[in-house]
């Protein structure tokens, strides 16, 4: 903050509206919309007043030459109107305070996106972290998914906050981050390989992050809210391991403990991170890596998930589509295949390893 506007010399913030008719304009705040009334001047023929309620503060001027404005009131109870206009041209619209999460028809598409020649794509997002979408189509808006990387590191600047969501997931895909949630003990650190599931609702916050972290994060739906809590210190008092959160656990895989089963093709072998689990079978989540087995190449599979969503770790594959260009994929890229089109991974390389993750509906 300036030495010119010191923090312990601000008291307080209004916003200004306009009212030519100051009496009728008033009437409407107060006795309308429920706010009170705090000061008024001059007393014989009033020109200013000064009104507060809902966290807002407003002074009406009479002689501002401003525009009338909007004013966004968030209510609990639905109303027969979701918009009104104040005398003095102000108009006033009435939301949930929290909206309900919307669920949109999925619109399944082949999305294919290469990491190399894509540096273009980073954009900044929350807390100055760089963020590349994998899913530009969103596939209707049921899906998010992002690369998210912070090149140096350090402290990050987030705050304790958490997100009205279906289905969240993270992917420690290169480096070190150090995270804290809601009833899960103290701060820990994710390292590449690790995958948490953060159910609905957890508080948490990003403490710290190596040099080139990396992450995949992956939602479901692809808009939501963010919500910032400025009351809830992290860690919590309480450990609770086992606690449900709209349905879900939260769930934390480390790479150095995962067990390793074979796969439906001879040439690949499986890790499952535990996200079917704690989620009720509302997701699936997996590491799926190369045994080095030579095969001749497969027959076009089909599948049947919402979702089916792949990001290459490490080496290289081509992805065989029917009635499509074959397309040679490697490290850092991803695809997502819509159900029922055939596909096969082919070609594949010796350390090639996948993270997949499937959405049933």
């Amino acid at each position: 903050m300036s030495d010119e506007y010191p923090d312990n010399h601000l008291a307080m913030a209004e916003v200004v509206l306009p009212a030519t008719d100051l009496s009728e304009t008033l009437r409407f705040f107060i006795d309308e919309l429920g706010f009170r009334m705090d000061s008024i001047a001059p007393a014989d023929d009033p020109q200013i007043a000064q009104l507060s309620g809902f966290g807002l503060n407003l002074r009406l001027d009479s002689n501002h030459q401003g525009e009338p404005g909007m004013l966004r009131l968030s209510t609990s109870k639905q109303r027969s109107t979701s918009k009104l206009t104040a005398p003095n041209g102000t108009t006033i619209q009435f939301a949930p305070t929290k909206p309900p999460l919307q669920m949109p028809a999925l619109q399944p598409s082949l999305t294919i996106q290469r990491l190399a020649g894509n540096n273009h794509a980073w954009k900044t997002g929350r807390a100055g972290m760089l963020y590349r979408d994998l899913i530009p189509d969103r596939q209707g808006g049921c899906f998010i998914a992002s690369h998210i990387r912070i090149p140096e590191g350090g402290p990050v600047p987030d705050n304790v906050h958490y997100h009205d969501i279906r289905f969240q997931m993270i992917y420690c895909y290169r480096g070190w981050v150090r995270l804290v949630y809601e009833d899960q003990g103290d701060p820990f650190v994710m390292q590449a390989g690790d995958c948490v599931l953060q159910p609905p609702l957890i508080r948490h916050r990003v403490l710290e992050a190596s040099d080139g972290l990396e992450v995949i994060e992956i939602g479901n739906p692809a808009s939501h809210m963010t919500y910032l809590d400025h009351d809830m210190p992290l860690p919590t008092d309480e450990y609770k391991p086992e606690r449900n959160y709209q349905g879900q656990q939260y769930t934390f895989h480390q790479a150095d403990k995962a067990v390793w089963c074979n796969g439906l093709q001879d040439q690949f072998e499986v890790c499952d991170l535990g996200i079917s689990a704690a989620t009720n079978g509302l997701a699936s989540v997996r590491v799926i890596r190369h045994k080095g087995i030579t095969t001749s190449d497969g027959k076009l599979a089909v599948h049947h998930q919402a979702l089916a969503f792949w990001f290459v770790l490490q080496g290289q594959l081509l992805l065989s589509v029917e009635q499509q260009a074959d397309n040679s994929l490697s490290t850092g890229d991803s695809f997502v295949v819509p159900q029922g089109l055939g596909y096969a991974l082919t070609k594949c390389s010796s350390d090639l390893e996948l993270l997949e993750v499937c959405l049933p509906e």
